[in-house]
């Protein structure tokens, strides 16, 4: 009895309860551990070493899945612009916009069935080839369209001009696509429903600057057209901006002028920025045509220098008027003698 060891008594100290704000949960495992860690802390004997670090560790277990559960901040959320029904209209390019000898189409051409509708040899090429035929290069849209037709009435090409939203991850593929045809399809041959056959050729038609991707190409094909060698030529654009893209094809039997494809997507691209920003796109200003403003001008100049130079003649008359010397005196009294006699001769003849 005398050897026995004195027995450890835990002497417990009185807390001051706390007041938890019940807008910090987080602080609740915290409190939680302090407590277990405080309970093991009194247990005797051999063991309670080990005992108290597996309450700790489980406490400790417990606090993170309860941090775990705890919702996290919201992100923020970027969302895209839609382009809408009456947006995609704005957007669509003018004859004023394309220059002079444009006006509203009267109809698809004939050319487009007699020489786009073939099978390509080749065939990762049979896309470009329907693509160019259903005017639709980029895919169908996802959203919102508007599509304009327009004819050239001097050079006899036609264009066709379609705004859309699209999927973006479809966009960028079709933009990827575009930009390895003229090595995957820079000359192939196609054979039609009758069994003729044309060659097909694909350049690159780079459109720098425009958008926040763009692809161009040159497309001709040879081929025999209503029974005759035909050669069409199409000028291929797409702009990206956003989600949205422009595309257009200015296609024609006779020369097709690279700068109108160019015109027309610089001008598709700003009004589709502009109306994406929420404005309205500015009409473009058409200029009169110079021939006709020097006709307009050329009779009215004719008569105008007439009357300047007639103007000028009676001036010119005045002034010699004004500055003849006047008679002096002498001359003045030598015509009154001579008047004088020329009286007086009279009057003795009578």
């Amino acid at each position: 009895m005398l050897n026995r060891p004195p027995r450890r008594r835990c002497r417990h100290r009185r807390t001051v309860p706390v007041s938890v704000p019940a807008l910090v949960p987080a602080l609740v495992p915290v409190l939680a551990v302090a407590a277990l860690l405080t309970t093991a802390g009194c247990s005797g004997g051999g063991g309670g070493a080990g005992a108290g670090a597996g309450v700790a560790d489980d406490a400790a277990a417990s606090a993170s899945a309860m941090a775990a559960r705890a919702p996290s901040p919201s992100p923020s959320v970027t969302v895209a612009h839609t382009l809408t029904d009456a947006q995609a209209k704005a957007a669509l390019v003018t004859p004023a916009d394309l220059g002079d000898g444009w006006k509203g189409t009267e109809g698809a051409a004939t050319w487009r069935d007699a020489l786009l509708k073939g099978k390509a040899d080749v065939t990762d090429c049979q896309r470009l080839l329907d693509g160019l035929y259903a005017e639709n290069l980029l895919g169908e849209p996802a959203g919102s369209r508007a599509v304009a037709g327009y004819d050239d009435t001097g050079a006899g090409a036609q264009l066709r001009y379609q705004v859309g939203a699209y999927d973006r991850a479809v966009l960028d593929s079709s933009l990827a696509w575009l930009k390895t045809v003229p090595e995957t399809c820079g000359q192939f041959t196609a054979t039609d429903v009758r069994g003729g056959q044309f060659t097909v050729r694909a350049v690159a038609a780079p459109l720098p600057g425009l958008g926040e991707a763009a692809e161009g190409l040159r497309v001709t094909v040879s081929g025999e057209g209503g029974g005759w060698p035909a050669v069409l030529t199409l000028d291929f654009a797409a702009v990206r901006v956003g989600d949205s893209a422009l595309s257009l094809t200015d296609g024609g039997l006779d020369e097709v002028d690279a700068e109108d494809v160019r015109r027309a997507a610089e001008a598709g691209t700003r009004r589709l920025e502009e109306v994406l920003a929420g404005r309205t796109p500015k009409a473009a200003a058409r200029s009169a045509p110079a021939a006709a403003s020097d006709s307009a001008s050329q009779p009215a100049s004719e008569p105008a220098s007439e009357a300047a130079s007639e103007a000028a003649g009676d001036s010119s008359s005045a002034s010699d008027a004004a500055s003849a010397p006047a008679p002096d005196a002498d001359e003045q009294d030598a015509n009154a003698d001579t008047d004088a006699d020329a009286d007086t001769g009279a009057d003795e003849l009578n």
